[in-house]
């Protein structure tokens, strides 16, 4: 089939997603599947011969943050995304299907499309013995470890640093034939957060990033089609009381990482396309991910 792809790509290179593409659902599967592995290829490259792109430089406040246009939205978007986050499946509506599940971690889907495109909400829980939460949402919201981690990423720009824990980023990200370029403008905010519920139950720690629109990249304007996204990264520290008189070493904290999305692609795609993406990437970049947190801070003190 791969070698189908590869005729048809040689043939019609021109040919790109879309409504009436000529190209059946699994050869797109195929051409797509293709793309990420060698993506995945060029990243353990990069890994092994420690080459990775230079990181933009990030631009200082230009006002306090509650006086920036965008702190009301981010207020109101980080309230509303953590306490779903919160919320059991039960809780967040009908209609979940677990679609990914590998030791600790577990993915649940609901089947959703807006105007014929794929926009399914995720849900995923996952538990990683030896990080903490505010690793995890360290290493998730920095932009100076994007591209260690996030392997589709072709350029990164932070278009702005609201305050020190919220920036608003610009990112194209890889094309990966047949499919469009994508890119996407978000903001990011990671926070601290009270554990009301239970004061002496777990640290709790997010990043929620958010799509928004900016006046000098409007949406769809050039080669790439825009993403919309909603992300949140809810993460809790568990401690297991060390015996006494002996300190708190990685093997006595783990963390629960709840993690939630709502990705638009922004251009047409095969829902069952999408869909098996979807079963295949989720998994891999959580694990990915993880693994990345585990290996940056196993010789470094604790960060609670």
């Amino acid at each position: 089939m791969r070698n189908k792809t590869r005729n048809l790509y040689k043939s019609a290179s021109a040919i790109c997603e879309g409504p009436h593409s000529i190209i059946a659902d699994d050869e797109f599967y195929d051409a797509v599947e293709s793309g990420l592995d060698k993506i995945e290829e060029e990243q353990e490259l990069r890994e092994r011969i420690k080459s990775g792109t230079a990181v933009p430089v990030t631009p200082p406040p230009t006002c306090p943050s509650a006086s920036h246009r965008l702190w009301p939205e981010i207020e109101q978007v980080v309230h509303q995304q953590v306490a779903w986050a919160r919320l059991g499946l039960g809780d967040s509506g009908t209609g979940w299907q677990l679609f990914a599940e590998d030791g600790e971690m577990r993915m649940y889907r609901r089947e959703e499309e807006v105007d014929g495109m794929v926009v399914d909400p995720l849900k995923a829980v996952h538990i990683v013995k030896g990080i903490t939460g505010h690793e995890v949402c360290h290493y998730f919201f920095s932009p100076q470890y994007r591209y260690d981690w996030e392997t589709t990423l072709e350029q990164m720009t932070v278009l702005e640093t609201i305050a020190d824990d919220s920036c608003l980023f610009l990112q194209t990200h890889k094309r990966i034939w047949p499919a469009s370029q994508r890119d996407v403008i978000f903001w990011s905010h990671i926070r601290h957060l009270p554990n009301d519920q239970d004061r002496d139950g777990p640290d709790i720690w997010t990043v929620v990033n958010h799509s928004t629109e900016h006046k000098d990249y409007p949406a769809n304007s050039g080669k790439c089609v825009r993403i919309f996204l909603t992300v949140c990264m809810l993460c809790q520290t568990r401690v297991i009381p060390p015996k006494e008189g002996t300190p708190i070493t990685r093997d006595n904290i783990s963390c629960k990482i709840t993690y939630c999305s709502v990705v638009n692609p922004g251009g047409w795609a095969p829902a069952s396309v999408l869909r098996a993406l979807y079963k295949r990437e989720y998994p891999k970049f959580l694990k990915r991910f993880t693994s990345y947190v585990t290996n940056q801070t196993k010789d470094k003190p604790i960060m609670f």
